[in-house]
């Protein structure tokens, strides 16, 4: 295939181009006369179309009150992986091969200083590589692995954590992953995309179950419907292709599977009540239709996300208004919503980000002290204890004596045994590096806390 034509043909110059036009300048003159007058009707002018950041109301019988007919809430970048191509240094080599092996350790003590700063990043670096990739780091914002040494695959292949992409823009995601990377290599190139997520979230009084698969027309093979305990979820088309398209509700996603609630207040500056659903559109574009597309410099993909956008949803994949007396699918009318959607402004914001990130993974407070507090009141109910401090302090007597006994298995004090439990959280959750705090006073604090123990059992006649 010719590098200036993309994929299934469509000219690359097209996609590299925004405002060249596109399908998308026909739709409106597609859709029926009644479709047309549905889509105008209610927009707050006289004659003026929805925008598609402006709510376009109607009136819902069964509520009895005015719903949007299409908010967009925020829309960007939902996964982004990046390749670099570039050599590490003998001195990283070195350091990470060491570090791996201490992660394969069987004592705990190793294994928690198994971590390496770059930059303000703490790696968990991992016990295993995967595939040619002999080394993995990661922390909240990236996985990173690192081919082995002599390997033909790209240096470093990066995955960059949904969450941190609401609070980062990929520029500067992709500029500090520059800069941490020159830290470990030499002649590190421009990165390449391999893959990349785009999405719009958005909430509409349109019945995303009211058509059926005959509405789709695309040129993937497989089209889904999906539910949840009886509760319609949304549309997936061509899963599995080097292009893949998701319509699927938000909230109970989040509710039921990824824990993603960081969205909600994102979601309410834009205008979501806070309730009801909000659905999303979303796109992936894996490695071989970037590079099919001609368009696998980061720099050209970011420039090029509203022609990635258009291909998709006027090439790729079109939700139509099916017309039994016409056969040929191509000529049936685009919804009206798919219009609105397919209309997103690529050059503009696409909703506010948080600017404030937890690199460190350790569970929330509020998880913390609900499983804490879950844990305790389990253990009051096996021994009948109601009264909070009482329950406590038998639990804490129980706690202590249990794991002193493992402790003494493994040959440490419970100081000891204590120590490497929370290092090695520590060290999964990126919060600090263990070897910082092994220092001498540490190591005397613990050899202090040996001696406390032991004196201690003797005392008890253990």
């Amino acid at each position: 295939m010719s590098e200036n034509k993309s994929l299934n043909g469509v000219d690359s110059a097209r996609l590299s181009d925004p405002a060249r036009p596109t399908q998308n300048e026909d739709q409106a003159a597609s859709l029926s006369p009644d479709v047309r007058a549905a889509h105008t009707a209610g927009s707050g002018a006289e004659g003026a179309p929805p925008s598609n950041t402006a709510p376009y109301t109607c009136i819902d019988s069964n509520e009895d009150r005015q719903l949007p007919y299409f908010q967009a809430l925020r829309w960007g970048v939902d996964s982004l992986y990046v390749s670099y191509k570039g050599s590490l240094t003998d001195e990283a080599k070195i350091q990470l091969k060491r570090l791996k092996e201490l992660a394969q350790s069987q004592r705990p003590s190793d294994v928690a200083v198994a971590q390496i700063k770059i930059g303000d990043h703490i790696f968990e670096v991992k016990d295993k590589g995967t595939g040619l990739f002999g080394f993995i780091l990661e922390d909240n914002a990236y996985r990173i692995q690192l081919a082995k040494p002599g390997s033909k695959l790209p240096m470093a292949y990066v995955k960059v954590s949904s969450q941190y992409l609401t609070a980062r823009t990929p520029w500067e995601i992709v500029e500090e992953l520059d800069y941490l990377l020159s830290t470990i290599s030499s002649k590190l190139e421009e990165p390449k995309v391999s893959r990349i997520d785009l999405f719009v979230d958005f909430v509409s009084s349109i019945n995303m179950e009211s058509w059926d698969r005959t509405a789709w027309v695309t040129r993937a093979n497989q089209i889904n419907a999906y539910s949840v305990a009886g509760q319609f979820s949304g549309w997936t088309v061509g899963l599995g292709g080097a292009i893949a398209a998701r319509l699927y509700d938000k909230v109970l996603e989040i509710v039921s599977q990824s824990k993603k609630d960081y969205l909600f207040p994102l979601w309410q500056k834009a205008g979501w009540s806070g309730s009801g659903r909000v659905w999303r559109l979303e796109f992936e574009f894996k490695q071989e239709a970037i590079s099919q597309l001609g368009i696998k410099d980061f720099d050209l993909v970011m420039e090029g996300l509203g022609g990635l956008w258009g291909y998709a949803t006027t090439e790729w994949l079109r939700l139509t208004e099916p017309n039994p007396s016409d056969a040929t699918r191509s000529r049936w009318p685009i919804h009206p919503l798919w219009a609105l959607l397919a209309s997103i402004d690529w050059e503009d914001e696409g909703g506010p980000l948080t600017r404030t990130f937890p690199v460190s993974r350790e569970p929330s407070h509020d998880w913390l002290m609900t499983h804490g507090l879950s844990s305790l009141t389990s253990f009051m109910a096996s021994q009948g204890v109601y009264d909070f401090a009482e329950g406590l302090a038998l639990f804490r007597e129980e706690l202590h004596a249990y794991h002193e006994e493992k402790a003494f298995l493994f040959g440490q004090s419970f100081s000891e045994y204590v120590w490497d439990k929370v290092a090695l959280k520590i060290r999964q959750y990126n919060r600090a590096m263990n070897a910082d705090q092994l220092s001498e006073a540490e190591k005397q604090s613990k050899r202090m806390h040996a001696v406390a123990d032991a004196y201690r059992k003797a005392s008890d006649g253990e």
